[in-house]
């Protein structure tokens, strides 16, 4: 059984340094400490399910998952998990990094947000998606081990996180509401862009240029 500092450990390869750098620079103290965080959280969830992942892209996957969200990494017009996930491309791929491996990466970020699929890809993408749950939702919360749960908390604190990421998501993409269809993200503009609404599913359908024809 690996000793509490063990678990509470982040990779220290040269690649994981320059990405904690590169997290600490650009994001908020709420952003870096929500990261690792997810990563902690994450690497344990994958310990317990004996999955075999990867700890390096799973950190770097988790350190770059909300770099979309910051200014210097924002697009004009992709979605916010887009833009950290293509952050995240750069960077591996400017290091050498095999394609698989910078793919997985990109899938992780691109998919953490995206209910329903991640639990069936490679285990540094479902994983990535369940430290975030666990983070922004509490999924998974009564599982995981308290006393480690605690420490990550106490190494990487809460500071009114519940509502310091909420806003930290509006403005990350106020700038874009329109990428936010189809996904959680849409609740956000809904509840501080005033008469925003999300356009609707069924009426994109109806006005498709596309004529009905009548069945006889």
């Amino acid at each position: 059984m690996p000793t509490m500092n063990a678990l509470l450990q982040i990779p220290d390869s040269k690649l994981a340094k320059e990405a904690t750098e590169i997290l600490r620079t650009y994001a908020t103290s709420l952003i870096y400490n929500h990261s690792l965080r997810v990563y902690l959280f994450a690497a344990e969830q994958g310990r317990e399910k004996k999955l075999h992942f990867d700890p390096e892209l799973l950190y770097i996957s988790a350190a770059f998952h909300d770099l979309g969200l910051v200014k210097e990494f924002s697009s004009a017009d992709e979605r916010f998990e887009v833009d950290g996930a293509n952050a995240a491309r750069r960077f591996l791929a400017s290091h050498g990094i095999p394609e698989e491996q910078v793919q997985t990466a990109w899938e992780a970020i691109a998919l953490h947000t995206t209910p329903g699929v991640t639990q069936y890809m490679r285990p540094e993408v479902a994983l990535l998606y369940t430290g975030v749950g666990l983070d922004v939702l509490g999924e998974g919360f009564e599982g995981f081990p308290t006393e480690l749960r605690e420490e990550i908390v106490a190494q990487y604190p809460r500071e009114d996180f519940k509502a310091g990421i909420v806003q930290a998501f509006f403005g990350g993409f106020a700038h874009k509401p329109g990428t936010t269809f189809g996904t959680v993200k849409a609740d956000v503009c809904e509840r501080f862009i005033p008469g925003y609404r999300s356009p609707n599913f069924c009426d994109l359908i109806a006005a498709s240029l596309f004529p009905d024809s009548r069945s006889s």
